[in-house]
């Protein structure tokens, strides 16, 4: 007889949390201290558990990753771009795991200069990320900073190109993104609140003194607000932002005069969202002022600023979502959404002969690239879709010409993109409202219910989750699955409205809208609930929690990465990072219409005794944006009340953050613990 593993049970402290006259009790929060060595002893007993129940899959998750990472060309390098009069590029050396960044003088055949070898740098620590990297007007120096715990607290520190020592200035504990001003000695930098991580400071440095002496140049008070501070692509302006979900304010100053006073561009008004663009003698703005929920153009003058002096460039349109705009010397490009779909919109500064950059398929995305030089008729922009490998290409405005400057190398030989097949489907909502999904599989695919398929989503923020490639998910295509987005409301897919649809009081749409896909997708025989997997990541986590409560028939096994699921004690933890500044995106719980609305979808608190489908849940014991211990309350109150035998795994990384491992072959093999997780439920082996 085979061993039976058992998994670990969290041994129940009933703590009340009372708010609104009303208790919960959570029986877990005591799993809410990361310096309590019972708590560590349990989530080593869950990795534990894990590895115990999967060793029969570690030589194939050993496989998978090199199956994987084979395909990935090792010796790559990123397309060098000008600036300042040197090229700048980041490449990977075979065998490595961290880019080396470097410059070459003038010419891409001159000598190449090392800045930064972040493999060097990151030896002997289990996590390296570095940050900024910035270079001082005059080219001789470069301020870097890096984190090396995954929690987003930064160092910076200065480094002379000329004998590539590392002065003595050091910035500790701070969000890691810095500026220079133009004399080549002052810096710029935002700082972060100690315990909430809010980053709330704006400090300025000069060269060659301490941190203790630098200068408060700006301290946010509003908790629901962040700033950092930017340099315009014109070099000319310095620009604080203050921004929270709904309202933006910046502050302007002129780099040549780094001590002046940083003066007001609008002052915030609750609801107006904009941004800036310097271009010659006047600001470019784009903005949501007079309820243009899908943005519009805007200009004014330097000396003019407020938003009575604003002048329409660009109005607003119902059905396509303004994006971001780039400034050329003799061109205006603008990157807009419709339909779902990116377009990119060339305007010549002089009125005449404006037209769109011309794409065929229905599940790409394009997007502006490096276009850091301003005074170029050439645009960078990368192109992909689900079956067409990454591509990034300069195109001449005047002379309409193009150039493929790269293309992303699947390695292997293997890969054909005429294997596939992508598409574009509409599934329709339980309320009427059509939800696009983008598609990708294998040719010769039979709708016949049989075929596992893996549904993603994400579905908050207003983050559109585009249709991109990916060399690592041909893994599961050739061993049959189909890889399905669905581009739920909580993302702005469609346009503001979208996004507006699937926050606040609307969130419970994000979650139904995914079921309403699933059970498309189940309906079309695409696939069937025993061959129906999900996956989500931090709010996308949250996304699963609420879909395995809601309807766990659907699917026979979920990943959920850092997931965002104890909603309610969350975000009413103002000490938490983040918190305050979700209150526009979530609700505030402090007010009970939203705590009772969240309340009643919050995965944590809405567990019940029933069948959940299996399980793969990841998290990081540094994680500053969702903490360890919300996965971990989650998984130790699904243990006690699920009434299925199937699969339930929490797999703790103790040594990184949010985004996972650091380095890219690291991230590969978590993504082949995943893989492996999914191919075992299909019996799939090999």
């Amino acid at each position: 007889m085979p061993e039976i593993i058992q998994p670990p049970v969290a041994k129940i402290i009933p703590k009340k949390l009372k708010k609104h006259k009303e208790i919960r009790v959570d029986n877990y929060f005591w799993l809410n201290d990361r310096e309590n060595p019972e708590v560590i002893e349990y989530l080593n007993q869950e990795n534990a558990y894990y590895q115990a129940k999967t060793a029969h899959t570690k030589d194939f998750q050993v496989a998978l990753f090199e199956e994987m990472k084979s395909r990935i060309k090792e010796d790559d390098q990123s397309v060098p771009y000008l600036y300042n009069g040197y090229y700048y590029i980041t490449r990977f050396e075979k065998g490595q795991n961290y880019p080396i960044y470097s410059r070459k003088k003038e010419s891409l055949s001159a000598n190449e200069e090392i800045l930064f070898n972040c493999n060097e740098m990151a030896k002997d620590k289990p996590y390296f990320q570095l940050g900024a990297l910035s270079i001082s007007p005059d080219n001789k120096m470069a301020l870097f900073s890096y984190d090396i715990v995954g929690r987003r607290i930064y160092t910076i520190q200065i480094k002379n190109l000329e004998d590539n020592s590392i002065l003595e200035d050091k910035i500790e504990n701070v969000t890691g993104s810095a500026v220079w001003a133009n004399d080549n000695k002052t810096i710029f930098y935002s700082d972060q609140d100690d315990v909430t991580l809010r980053s709330d400071k704006i400090f300025k440095h000069k060269l060659g003194s301490k941190q203790a002496d630098d200068v408060l140049v700006y301290f946010e008070k509003d908790e629901t607000f962040n700033v950092e501070i930017a340099k315009s692509k014109s070099r000319k302006y310095l620009a604080i932002e203050s921004g929270s979900t709904l309202t933006t304010e910046y502050q302007i100053l002129d780099a040549d005069n780094p001590d002046g006073e940083f003066k007001i561009f609008q002052k915030r008004v609750r609801g107006l969202e904009y941004s800036i663009n310097h271009y010659g003698d006047s600001f470019y703005i784009m903005t949501n002022k007079d309820k243009a929920e899908n943005f519009k153009l805007m200009k004014t003058s330097v000396n003019k600023t407020s938003k009575a002096n604003w002048v329409e460039v660009i109005a607003h349109r119902k059905e396509v979502l303004l994006e971001d705009i780039e400034i050329f010397k003799d061109f205006l490009v603008v990157e807009e959404r419709e339909n779902g779909l990116n377009k990119i919109r060339i305007m010549p500064w002089s009125g005449e002969g404006e037209y769109y950059l011309p794409f065929e398929s229905e599940t790409y995305t394009a997007y502006t690239s490096s276009n850091v030089d301003f005074d170029t008729d050439v645009l960078r922009y990368g192109y992909q879709s689900m079956t067409t490998p990454s591509s990034i290409i300069d195109f001449n405005m005047k002379t309409k010409t193009k150039e493929i400057k790269k293309e992303q190398q699947v390695l292997g030989g293997k890969f054909d993109k005429n294997n596939y097949t992508e598409e574009r489907v509409w599934a329709t909502a339980e309320d009427g409202t059509k939800i696009p999904i983008s598609m990708v599989y294998r040719k010769g695919l039979k709708k016949d219910g049989t075929n596992p398929l893996l549904q993603y989503a994400y579905g908050s923020y207003g983050h559109s989750m585009d249709a991109t490639f990916s060399s690592t998910r041909l893994t599961l295509l050739d061993r049959g699955f189909v890889f399905a987005i669905a581009h739920i409301r909580g993302g702005e897919d469609l346009g503001r409205q979208w996004y507006e649809d699937g926050k606040l009081l609307k969130k419970i749409n994000t979650f139904t809208d995914f079921v309403d896909c699933s059970k498309f997708l189940i309906a079309e025989k695409y696939t069937s609930a025993q061959h129906l997997y999900a996956e989500g990541g931090s709010a996308g986590g949250l996304l699963m929690g609420a879909v395995v409560n809601m309807a766990p028939e659907l699917y026979n096994g979920v990943i959920a990465q850092v997931a965002f699921v104890d909603v309610v004690t969350t975000m009413l933890d103002d000490s938490i990072p983040l918190t305050t500044g979700e209150y526009d995106e979530w609700g505030n719980p402090n007010v009970k219409e939203f705590y009772d609305y969240m309340l009643s979808y919050s995965p944590y608190d809405n567990i019940v005794a029933q069948r959940y489908p299996n399980m793969y849940i990841s998290t990081g014991l540094h994680d500053s944006q969702v903490q360890y211990w919300e996965p971990a309350k989650w998984v130790a109150k699904l243990r006690v009340l699920k009434t299925d035998d199937n699969l339930l795994f929490l797999d703790t990384n103790m040594d990184a953050g949010h985004g996972g491992a650091s380095g890219r072959f690291e991230a590969i093999k978590e993504l082949a613990k995943e893989y492996s997780f999914l191919l075992d439920l299909e019996k799939i082996q090999k």
